[in-house]
């Protein structure tokens, strides 16, 4: 049995190299951006296994899948118990950190770096609001395009707070004068993503508009 990641911990905000290392430290956070409310976040859910709610990603991987943005490796230590290979990758030494300590394996490396099999992988996955990465959702996505093989799909968490596309800048603060760096995001509601996904060649497949929206995007 694979068991969850165990927050690392850090005493001073200049310990935090990477935008979502509070996060990743196991503390309470929120998204703060720029002219907007902030949201919060559920960074113990980064942490824990993975649960009932992840079911719609996990059941769509198939075959050999790339998590972008892994963190902690939840659903890289849940598809390797299924059987499935896949392979986390994150740019923070933290979330690298705690896959090993999980048994998920990851590679600490930015999504747009050379990866592994590209153009091989049956699967994508960009959960947790990672279809933000960079601030610029098209250019993640045929990115991601990049990654798979004909026919292979990327499986994306929408954003249940923005019902459309936003992108800007954010940032990670937690309790007190705890605050990260400002860096470029997006978010991407249900009515956004069909634009976003033609804008990158990739057809929507399906979409699960609940609590958690996801959606199912193709490479033809």
């Amino acid at each position: 049995m694979l068991r969850p990641a165990t927050p690392t911990t850090f005493a001073q905000p200049q310990d935090l190299d990477d935008p979502f290392d509070m996060g990743l430290a196991g503390v309470d956070c929120r998204l703060d951006r720029d002219g907007c409310h902030p949201i919060a976040l559920n960074t113990r859910r980064w942490h824990s296994a993975a649960t009932r709610s992840d079911r719609w990603l996990l059941d769509g991987c198939r075959g050999p899948t790339v998590d972008l943005g892994c963190g902690p490796g939840r659903l890289v230590a849940a598809l390797t118990e299924r059987g499935v290979l896949a392979l986390g990758v994150d740019s923070s030494p933290r979330a690298i950190e705690q896959c090993a300590r999980r048994g998920a394996m990851a590679l600490q490396r930015d999504v747009f770096d050379p990866l592994p099999e590209e153009g091989r992988w049956h699967h994508a996955l960009l959960a947790d609001g990672n279809i933000g990465i960079g601030g610029d959702p098209v250019a993640l996505l045929r990115r991601v395009r990049e990654l798979l093989r004909p026919g292979g799909s990327a499986l994306v968490e929408l954003s249940s707070d923005e019902p459309g596309l936003w992108q800007g800048s954010a940032r990670l603060a937690g309790p007190g004068a705890l605050y990260g760096q400002w860096f470029p995001w997006a978010m991407v509601g249900v009515s956004a993503i069909t634009q976003v996904a033609s804008a990158a060649e990739l057809s929507l497949l399906r979409v699960r508009a609940r609590r958690r929206p996801f959606a199912e995007l193709g490479r033809a």
